[in-house]
This record gives structure tokens, C-alpha cells and sequence, in this order.
């Protein structure tokens, strides 16, 4: 019974390693050609909700951008977790969390911004942070802030300083 387990599972891995390998195949093939919309094809498509965030941390990533802020990093990823925005406020380094809701049902989108996913922002940007200022090229890690970018039905809404290190 666990032979039979793990040579499926070792079926089910190969088979997973060679599509990733195709489809690599395939974007080379299409780049070397130069055409762009067979490499634009093999890509996977998002679906509705990764679109409305995508255009929601987009949104959220102009209006800082018009306010002065520099963005440095989109979507950065550590075991822990994933930040949305990393920015820079003059000597200031800024994690951003984009939140986007459709109704205020459940308190609207600054709400769901709880104490866990606080928690977890903290972390995450606590693993990040040494990365980050090398690549800020500080010999020290600089300050930072929290923010919070809420849009729901109102409008966009930016929380400076939304929560802090406990």
C-alpha cells in the first residue's frame, strides 16, 4: 500500500517536472522568434479575483507614488508571508498592505487588516528587512512604518503608520 502511495506520487512528479519543462521550451521558442503573443499565451491566466487585486495593489502602488513615495519592491514573498509594497519615504522604509473590498459587510477593507495578519506583516517584514537594507545600501537598518491602503466602495483611503511593532 505505501509503494503503491509513493510510486503514484512519483508518477504525479515527474509528470509535473516535464510539463514545466515543455512549457519552458515553449517561452525560449517563442522569445528567440520574437513573438510575444504565443510566449504572452502559455503564460497562465489570473483569474477575476487576482485581477482585482493585481489592479487594486496597481492603484494603491500610483496614488503612493503620487504622494512621494518610491516604490522599491511589489509583492515581496519570505516564508512567512507576502508584502504587497515596499516603499520609501525619504529615510523611511514602508511596508504597504493593500486591502480591497467590494461591501463594508464585514467591517470594509481596513478591517480586515487583524491583529494575525498584523502579526504576520511584522514577521514577514522582520525576515526582509536585512535584504532590504543592503539593498538601500545602509549600513543600519533604516526606520520603518506600517501602512495600510484600503479600498472599498468609498474610495481609496491610506492609513500612515496603521500599526506598530508591539
Amino acid at each position: 500500500m505505501i509503494n503503491e502511495e509513493h510510486t503514484a506520487y512519483a508518477y504525479a512528479r515527474c509528470a509535473q517536472e516535464k510539463a514545466v519543462r515543455q512549457r519552458k521550451k515553449r517561452l525560449r521558442t517563442a522569445s528567440r522568434r520574437g513573438d510575444a503573443s504565443a510566449a504572452m499565451a502559455t503564460e497562465p491566466a489570473l483569474s477575476p479575483t487576482q485581477k482585482s487585486g493585481w489592479r487594486a495593489e496597481e492603484q494603491a502602488g500610483a496614488h503612493l507614488e503620487s504622494a512621494g513615495l518610491v516604490i522599491l519592491e511589489r509583492n515581496l514573498r519570505g516564508k512567512t508571508g507576502e508584502i504587497d509594497l515596499v516603499c520609501l519615504d525619504d529615510e523611511i522604509l514602508v511596508f504597504v498592505e493593500v486591502r480591497q473590498r467590494r461591501s463594508s459587510r464585514y467591517g470594509g477593507a481596513a478591517a480586515s487588516v487583524n491583529l494575525r495578519k498584523q502579526q504576520r506583516l511584522i514577521k514577514t517584514a522582520a525576515l526582509l528587512l536585512p535584504a532590504l537594507t543592503r539593498r538601500c545600501r545602509q549600513v543600519r537598518a533604516p526606520a520603518c512604518r506600517f501602512d495600510v491602503v484600503a479600498i472599498d466602495a468609498t474610495g481609496l483611503t491610506w492609513i500612515k503608520s496603521a500599526f506598530s511593532l508591539p
